[in-house]
This record gives C-alpha cells, structure tokens and sequence, in this order.
C-alpha cells in the first residue's frame, strides 16, 4: 500500500513537473515572440496545431476591435494593438492559448448576443409604436372627396375640393395633413399627387363631422384644365396636429431594411426574447 502510494505521488509529482516545463510564449521582443511562438507550437500534438494558429489570430483580433471601439475616447494605433495583443499571449503555453481563444470567442458571442436581442426589442418596441399610432389616426376618417372645377365670382375656372371628415379621436384637431391623388380612366399616371395642409378654423372637435370646400393654387397641378371632368379624388390622412399645433401620433414605420433585418432577428432570438418576457 504505501508503495503505490508513493508510486502514485511521484507519477503526480512528474505531471505537474512536466506541465510547468511546457514552452511559453515570449512577447519581449520581436525575435523572441517568432522563436517562442514556433516552440510553442511544435510542443502541440497535431491535432491541436491549427487551434493554435486560430487562437493566436483570435487574440490579436481581439485586440485590434478593442483598439477601435468606438465608446473608447482614447483609440489605439497599431503599435498600442500590437503591444496589447503582446501582453495577453505573453506567458501562456500552447493550451492556455487556445483556451483563451474560446473564452474570447464566447464572451464575443454573449455581446453579440445581447446586441441582437437589444436591437430585435428596439424594432419591436418601434414597429408597435408606430402601429399603435397608425389605428390612432385611422379613427379620423376621410368620409367623402370630390374634386371638380368650378367658375370663381371673377369669372376664372378655378379647382375645388369638397371634403367631409369626422374626428373619431378623442383630441380637437387644429390642422390636417393630407395627400390628394387625382386619376382618371385610362391613365396610369396621376393627374396630381401632392401633400397639402389645411388649418381649421376654431379647430375640430371629438365626435366633430365638419365639410368644407378647399381652393387648390388653380396655377399649380391642381388647375391642369386637361384633368377630365369624370376624374376621380382620392384623399388620405397623412398626419393631424392638436389645438396646441402639436403633432399627433406620428411614429414613423420601420424602413425596409429595418424590416428585413427584424425578421432575421425574430427567426433567430425570438424565441428567446418571448421566453424572457415570460
């Protein structure tokens, strides 16, 4: 028994002796780290050789992303990226390489991670926001729109706009944003297409349905005297303002490439976001 014993503490006592006589890297200087770095390497089964190589890369370009973070007030030149990914390999044998390398690969992972599910609940959070704010005005309605030319009291043909709105919202409304589309039969372009405002006077009350008669500029699109009678108007709400000329409900919709990129998002950590909200 005691000869087992001592057999097993010298065979551990060989170990820990052989694992401290593992080569090191040596960053004190330019020769050193290329004489180092090839010792090191060789010590390394094959099998682990081209870890090694990955991990050595891994650490330098994690030193170079370090350098140029863009919260870092002071940013690295080359030489300070050099020194520092210097000082992380210095003293660290061929294994202790490529675990630094995992670890610097995964807590890169976890912030992208985080990045990935801060951005997904910020477009989410902004997707509803604007959708919330979409059925908002939607509760104002465009109720009819009719555009005609008619003779003004000096004898000029000028255009008009007759409108009748309701405010199903529960704020007075001092001003509207409007798009008017004119078209006709037969013709893919329109004949207008603009935004006008129109300021009510005393404002439009909730529960409110007021019409009103528009005079367009009859020098600009609007009084086109090629635009037939038949024509047809086409108004949608664009934006409202309250009695204070504050703007209502104007969250804008995600961009398209916002969009793709919360479906990306979603595919990959939606299911994580919903099991955090639980």
């Amino acid at each position: 028994m005691w000869s087992l014993f001592r057999l097993s503490a010298i065979t551990l006592s060989l170990l820990m002796i052989a694992g401290c006589s593992d080569p090191k890297i040596d960053t004190s200087s330019m020769p050193a780290s290329v004489v180092s770095v090839e010792k090191v390497r060789n010590s390394l089964p094959t099998y682990k050789r081209d870890d090694f190589d990955q991990g050595l890369i891994i650490i330098a370009t994690a030193s170079a992303f370090d350098g140029i973070d863009i919260l870092n007030p002071h940013r690295m030149n080359a030489a300070e990226i050099a020194e520092s990914a210097n000082l992380q390999m210095h003293g660290l044998t061929g294994d202790q390489v490529i675990q630094r390398a995992d670890q610097i690969l995964r807590e890169r992972r976890a912030r992208e991670r985080e990045q990935a599910i801060g951005t997904l609940k910020r477009l989410e959070e902004k997707q509803a926001k604007a959708e919330s704010d979409q059925q908002q005005l939607a509760r104002f309605s465009i109720d009819s729109a009719r555009y005609y030319m008619d003779e003004s009291p000096y004898g000029a043909t000028e255009p008009v706009i007759d409108l009748e709105v309701t405010n199903g919202t529960n704020q007075t409304i001092s001003e509207l944003l409007l798009r008017g589309v004119v078209t006709s039969p037969g013709r893919s372009i329109p004949w207008v297409d603009e935004e006008f405002y129109y300021v009510v006077s005393g404002g439009i009350e909730p529960g409110e349905t007021l019409t009103w008669s528009l005079a367009p500029n009859r020098f600009g699109p609007w009084g086109e005297p090629q635009i037939p009678s038949n024509a047809e108007l086409t108004v949608s709400l664009e934006g409202l303002r309250d009695a204070n000329e504050q703007p209502l409900w104007e969250s804008p919709a995600l961009s398209e490439s916002e969009v793709t990129k919360l479906e990306r998002l979603r595919e990959e950590y939606g299911g994580v976001v919903l099991s955090s909200t639980d």
